[in-house]
């Protein structure tokens, strides 16, 4: 079979710069004094910007990988592992720091919702112009044009600026001509979370579809299901190398298990985090309502999730936004619990050590193993420390509904709910 992708010791890496953790600019005025003394320092000391304030970061390195014509390869990985990387380099969006990259075919990509629209022109123009980029003719565009508009279902909005269409409907348009414009190599990131489950199931079937016709897809996600139904060999990316390759339910497998191996490590020694580092997290757990810490719960029962955090230094928290979004550990989104929703935003008096807990009533969840993510933010929505994976969520059958009955354990959540008949 025809080798399509050909990367070879592949390597992107970026500077990055660092500043005083006590440095803090409000106004203009003190940005640009503060530049004026930085170009003097390094007329003066050039040396200084060689280590501790300007770092090299590898989003990939040493990195090689085949890829086959036809071949459904999904691409998984925590955050920060390098897969939006390596799929820029694969679509000539940046250029590689290191290494050989040969492509074989005519690539199409869906990275970002609205990757290569122009958000003053219509769906219509749009469409003809992601034509053009990918090399077709306007011939060519109008005889799939049809087909594009059916599938992404943005009939009535197509002679409307893209610019005021939904994120679900940029994504929509954005898949649909990069699938029907027929690319050898069909690249496509996490996006498709962005659209309801009918369009995502269209998608994988298109995609499917066009891996018969002899066609390359790439596909990145963290929901396992998604590249479960759609790939045949899969790759597990960690600190931008290739940690496992092979077939899609060993990979998937391994990177569960890591994702476990990840819930044991204490939160105060996770190295996987993002955000400023302002503040941080140092542990979380779940207790119940007298705040007896819990191994187990029981589905329909209170509980309250935890998270101890400390204010580094003498920084000031301008309101504090707090999430536990919890996932299946197949990284299916269930929830996410969030104090802006409930407008419980931490404002006045933020201890600089404390506690956050958020209660959960009757807690809706069938018996399984779910893991939660932790994020905390100011209220201008910087990330202060966000960490995947940061607790674990083991739920135990009980009777949801006091009725003695144990409902079955083939959906994920349970809704309260009633029944009531009436003559017609």
């Amino acid at each position: 079979m025809t080798v399509v992708i050909s990367i070879e010791n592949l390597g992107k890496s970026y500077m990055i710069g660092h500043k005083d953790a006590n440095q803090k600019y409000t106004v203009l005025r003190d940005v640009i004094a503060d530049g004026m003394r930085k170009l003097w320092s390094r007329l003066r000391h050039p040396e200084y910007y060689t280590h501790e304030n300007i770092e090299e970061f590898w989003a990939l390195k040493d990195f090689n990988l085949e890829v086959k014509q036809g071949e459904r390869l999904g691409i998984i990985g925590k955050n920060g592992a390098g897969k939006t990387t390596l799929l820029k380099l694969l679509s000539r969006i940046t250029e590689p720091t290191t290494g050989k990259l040969k492509i074989n075919g005519r690539v199409a990509s869906l990275l970002e919702v609205g990757t290569g629209f122009h958000p003053e022109l219509t769906g219509r123009e749009n469409i003809f112009l992601n034509g053009s980029i990918l090399g077709m003719t306007r011939q060519d565009v109008r005889r799939k044009f049809d087909e594009i508009v059916d599938f992404a279902g943005v009939e009535l909005f197509l002679d409307t600026p893209v610019k005021r269409y939904s994120s679900g409907m940029y994504v929509r348009l954005g898949f649909s001509i990069a699938a029907h414009l027929e690319p050898e190599i069909l690249v496509v990131d996490e996006v498709l979370a962005v659209g309801d489950v009918s369009f995502q199931k269209k998608c994988i079937g298109k995609m499917s579809s066009a891996s018969k016709e002899g066609r390359t897809i790439l596909f990145v996600s963290h929901q396992m299901h998604a590249v479960s139904n759609l790939c045949d060999k899969a790759i597990l990316l960690d600190k931008g190398k290739v940690e496992m390759e092979g077939e899609v339910g060993k990979v998937i497998d391994s990177y569960l298990n890591e994702k476990k191996t990840n819930i044991s490590v204490s939160l105060k020694d996770r190295k996987d985090r993002q955000g400023n580092g302002k503040l941080r997290l140092l542990e979380t757990w779940i207790e119940d309502e007298k705040g007896n810490r819990l191994t187990n719960v029981i589905m329909g029962k209170t509980i309250k999730i935890c998270a101890r955090y400390e204010i580094i230094q003498d920084n000031l928290i301008n309101g504090l936004l707090f999430s536990f979004a919890i996932n299946t550990l197949g990284d299916i989104k269930i929830a996410n619990l969030y104090n802006v929703t409930t407008d419980e935003i931490f404002n006045d008096n933020i201890p600089s050590k404390g506690i956050v807990t958020c209660v959960v009533h009757r807690l809706p969840l069938n018996n399984g193993i779910y893991s939660y993510n932790i994020m905390a933010m100011e209220k201008n929505e910087d990330i202060l420390d966000y960490i995947c994976d940061a607790g674990e969520l083991n739920v135990a059958a009980g009777d949801y509904f006091g009725t003695g009955k144990i409902p079955s354990n083939d959906r994920l959540i349970m809704i309260d709910h009633s029944w009531n008949i009436s003559p017609n």
